[in-house]
């Protein structure tokens, strides 16, 4: 492995205080409605914590003051298990999943990996010798490169994988040479791939993605289901109350027109899932992202398994 570098995100959720929010409005055909404050943490959930909002005022929410909502995701997880910190499960109240942006695995146009079963065989028989690249390490691309790994049967611990501070540096690597095969978000690959100058292997996803005629992992014979999500999150020790209604505030949103449509139009995947199914969900998803960075060298915890969502084993 080459470089390590741990970006800590900071997480910060004890400070979300519980804004427990009394004031209530006449809305739509639901009746009486909480106010909330849907708040980001960190730029990097910005645009989501932005759509939810806009799709929240369209549903006829307040969000304004009130009962405070944080918006996260997988890169939290993972920064909270590297910097041996508490879980989202210890320090904040699992509301909802909300989205997920789908990751594709990509070689060079020239590349002779002429299909994911090629790839998969030279990185099963010389992990060592397949020169990966993505994000920064521990973070969603490496996961995914590691989950694959696991998937094969390779050796997790001896993946060649150069991490890069951002995506276009990925994407310039792999252009130069400099890597055999890279991961990202979909979004960030399209302009390559449409150009001709990078070839998609497989998505991420547990459904092929709409006007894009590449397979998932799934269909690749690997059973790995990803995408790094955002997910909403109430503050530690939420009301029952404020926690009952701020699911039904989610579960309104996320089953709405204008957010199937936000989705869409950024880019993301719309994967709903709240209350007790989010939060069984989320006990798996951290104690699968455990075990990769484990497989990596950078974490030694339990093992889990590799699937979620859609495998068929209840993840």
């Amino acid at each position: 492995m080459r470089r390590r570098r741990f970006f800590a995100w900071g997480l910060g959720l004890a400070a979300c205080a519980a804004g427990c929010g009394t004031e209530r409005f006449a809305g739509s055909a639901a009746g009486l409605r909480t106010r909330f404050s849907i708040n980001p943490q960190g730029r990097r959930w910005a645009r989501v914590g932005q759509a939810l909002t806009g799709a929240a005022r369209a549903a006829g929410y307040e969000t304004t003051g009130g009962t405070r909502i944080m918006v996260t995701g997988l890169p939290a997880l993972a920064a909270a298990e590297l910097n041996n910190g508490q879980t989202l499960l210890d320090t904040a109240t699992p509301l909802s999943r909300l989205s997920g942006e789908v990751e594709v695995v990509v070689v060079p146009a020239r590349s002779p990996f002429r299909d994911f079963e090629g790839f998969g065989a030279h990185l099963l028989a010389r992990p060592g010798q397949t020169q990966l690249a993505g994000g920064p390490q521990g973070e969603p691309d490496h996961l995914l490169f590691g989950l694959i790994a696991r998937g094969l049967g390779a050796d997790t611990r001896q993946l060649d994988y150069t991490d890069y501070p951002s995506s276009q540096e990925a994407v310039t690597a792999l252009l130069s040479g400099k890597a055999a095969a890279a991961t990202g978000p979909l979004a960030d690959w399209r302009a390559s791939i449409k150009a001709g100058r990078a070839k998609a292997l497989a998505v991420s996803s547990a459904r092929r993605v709409p006007g894009l005629d590449v397979p998932t992992l799934l269909e690749s014979g690997v059973r790995v289901d990803f995408a790094d999500w955002a997910a909403a999150f109430g503050p530690e020790h939420m009301p029952d109350e404020s926690r009952e209604s701020a699911i039904r505030m989610c579960e309104d949103v996320t089953g709405s027109a204008g957010w199937e449509e936000a989705c869409r139009s950024a880019g993301w995947i719309s994967i709903p899932l709240s209350g007790a199914d989010f939060e069984q969900w989320l006990g798996s998803e951290v104690e699968r992202t455990r075990a990769v960075l484990r497989d990596l060298g950078l974490l030694d915890t339990t093992k889990a398994t590799t699937c979620w969502g859609s495998c068929g084993n209840g993840h």
